[in-house]
């Protein structure tokens, strides 16, 4: 490959199915896009995101031996992003990775016209009631949550887009991969194909 990869960021509230969506790339297009793994100082049994569980001192250690591509504080814990997406961009492979909104600025100036941001969003009404729904928050977090995703909804740069996760999950990866051939015009268009999703490996 002669080409850049592309690092598709996404980003979106906790409980707007960022989650399912990337797990949905991950087993629908392995051959088009590298999902990469977070590091996160969080159970790995927590439940939702498939990370890789660090304690806080690994988490600082790794951050300190330069491992981290990025890494950023949330929610109580810390997270990141390795050095091998750095890698897997330089041999010109298309990189999604679920990304924080407050380090967007960070990211982009890190990586420059590479970034394609993504926001996943979903109403206020629906988001509230997948949070309650998951039971994970207590409802003073819920609404710490709520106010942060308010606070952030609309703020998509010009060079990125939205897919709206209101609805089905097979309905978000079609926008996806709708907007996904369109910075790729030299790739088949992916969806124009029909995808092949097994609501049951989704799950």
């Amino acid at each position: 490959m002669n080409k850049q990869g592309t690092l598709f960021y996404v980003m979106g509230a906790s409980g707007a199915g960022k989650d399912s969506l990337l797990q949905a790339i991950r087993t629908l297009y392995p051959k088009q896009l590298l999902v990469a793994h977070r590091y996160i100082t969080r159970s790995a049994q927590a439940g939702g995101e498939n990370h890789v569980e660090l304690s806080t001192e690994e988490f600082a250690q790794r951050k300190q031996q330069g491992l981290f591509a990025m890494s950023w504080k949330a929610n109580g814990f810390n997270y990141a992003l390795g050095k091998e997406i750095e890698l897997w961009l330089s041999q010109g492979f298309d990189v999604v990775v679920n990304g924080s909104r407050a380090y967007l600025e960070q990211a982009m100036m890190d990586f420059g016209y590479r970034v394609v941001p993504v926001i996943v969003d979903v109403s206020a009404e629906v988001l509230e009631a997948r949070l309650y729904a998951r039971g994970r928050e207590a409802p003073d977090q819920i609404v710490d949550r709520l106010a942060r995703a308010e606070y952030y909804r609309g703020q998509c740069p010009d060079s990125g887009f939205v897919v709206d996760n209101s609805g089905s999950l097979q309905q978000t990866i079609e926008q996806f991969i709708k907007n996904y051939s369109q910075y790729q015009s030299a790739m088949p268009r992916l969806s124009q194909h029909t995808l092949p999703i097994n609501k049951e490996r989704l799950q």
